[in-house]
């Protein structure tokens, strides 16, 4: 298996031409489509071959002088950048030719906005303050809801998904029926519900006591540990831009076993893919130990199902499921050579059985209702894993589980096969 990186490093050869312009050449070796590739290079490939200037920043066009959208992240926070996102289209077999110029940080284009990220925190007249970290309440001395639409959100143009900024931490998902930027908006006089079905989509799943829409927890002697109501539970946007976001959630006091572990997720969103990039790494693990996410099957009526898919192993499901009584598919891949334990959780309402976790939410801390896979869990030692997601009513194609198993191969194969030097 190639090596999976924050969505693709490509480790490409730079050369300079005879009018000393720089030039980077990519090849698509898959006889498909790549639409919105996304491309990470680190500015130390580029530093090897071109000279950079202080304060400018690289540019890219095609052969036809045309800007390809791209974005300078500084993922450190040391005031410099470090790597650079390119998003482009590449024909089956398609070698491209990329130019490479520096110009001045205020001269730096504009690009659509196609991604995008929020934690707003509710303030005493109402209105919710955008923060770039902030910790969440513990629930010890009650439950209490700080943030907009209850939890950190992330988007791109094609769906959205938000995870409980509280003890639950459950992953969910809202659905987009256009392809503008929408959880600046939800929760505001513009979009006061967003349970009902507007023009812009819905909030489309129903988690209850799930794992939802990729939580998580740990496998440890075949039971499962929710990562929730740890003792720190911390949000840190590391960059928000047009064509990748990114921000991590920080974890300590997790309680496994009578031990207490610690845990860090990053989590990255690229434009144009139904899906989100996760990175999971564990201080404590044990031989044997599992780090686990899943999808909710509260709705689920139809058998869930499992693929392998060139460097992935994917588990997934498709039915009417979705709170607006239509077709969502859900599933994860994770890289094979890591993957683990795949089950089914019971559908035992441990809320009614008196395990209350949060009484003002029906919620029970142990995980019910959950179709699971693991990966090896190794201490520090990120386990990364795609959460995709597709609604019937976005476009015709999902409205099957073929459409939707051909999407999920697609991008598995895309995810496998990195592009290279022509």
């Amino acid at each position: 298996m190639k090596k999976i990186f924050l969505k693709l490093i490509i480790v490409a050869t730079l050369f300079v031409s005879c009018n000393s312009k720089t030039q980077l050449t990519f090849k698509n070796p898959l006889n498909v489509i790549r639409t919105d590739e996304a491309i990470v290079l680190t500015k130390e490939q580029l530093s090897q071959k071109i000279k950079l200037e202080d304060g400018n920043l690289p540019v890219f066009k095609t052969t036809e002088d045309k800007l390809i959208p791209s974005q300078v992240d500084d993922l450190d926070g040391d005031g410099n950048w470090d790597e650079v996102v390119l998003v482009f289209d590449m024909e089956a077999g398609e070698s491209k030719t990329v130019t490479i110029k520096q110009v001045a940080q205020s001269a730096y284009p504009v690009f659509e906005k196609r991604t995008n990220l929020r934690l707003g925190i509710k303030q005493d007249d109402g209105s919710f303050k955008v923060v770039d970290n902030y910790r969440a309440l513990p629930c010890n001395d009650g439950f209490e809801i700080i943030a907009q639409a209850e939890s950190v959100n992330w988007e791109n143009d094609k769906i959205a998904f938000r995870v409980y900024f509280d003890c639950r931490n459950v992953k969910d998902l809202f659905g987009k029926l256009k392809p503008e930027m929408i959880i600046d908006k939800i929760q505001t006089p513009e979009l006061p519900s967003y349970h009902e079905l507007a023009d812009w989509g819905m909030d489309i799943l129903h988690c209850g006591s799930s794992l939802g829409s990729g939580g998580l927890a740990l496998m440890r002697n075949d039971s499962l540990f929710r990562l929730g109501s740890t003792e720190v539970y911390e949000y840190k946007k590391i960059v928000e831009g047009p064509l990748r976001s990114v921000f991590e959630l920080h974890y300590s006091g997790w309680n496994v076993d009578g031990e207490m572990l610690s845990a860090v997720e990053r989590i990255s969103v690229y434009p144009g893919k139904y899906w989100f990039e996760s990175d999971v790494t564990v201080n404590g693990c044990k031989e044997g130990d599992q780090i686990v996410t899943g999808i909710v099957t509260s709705k689920l009526k139809r058998e869930p199902f499992e693929m392998i898919l060139g460097d992935f192993r994917c588990i997934g499901t498709h039915d009417i499921q979705s709170l607006n009584n239509d077709e969502l598919g859900m599933a994860v891949i994770v890289p094979l050579k890591r993957a683990g334990k795949i089950g089914r959780t019971s559908d035992i309402n441990f809320f009614a059985l008196g395990e209350r976790t949060v009484v003002e939410k029906s919620f029970s801390h142990s995980i019910a209702e959950t179709y699971y896979i693991g990966q090896s869990c190794k201490t520090e030692d990120a386990a990364k894993h795609y959460f995709f997601s597709v609604w019937g009513l976005e476009k015709e194609q999902w409205k099957t589980e073929e459409g939707f198993r051909k999407y999920i191969s697609e991008e598995a194969e895309k995810l496998s096969s990195l592009l290279v030097v022509n």
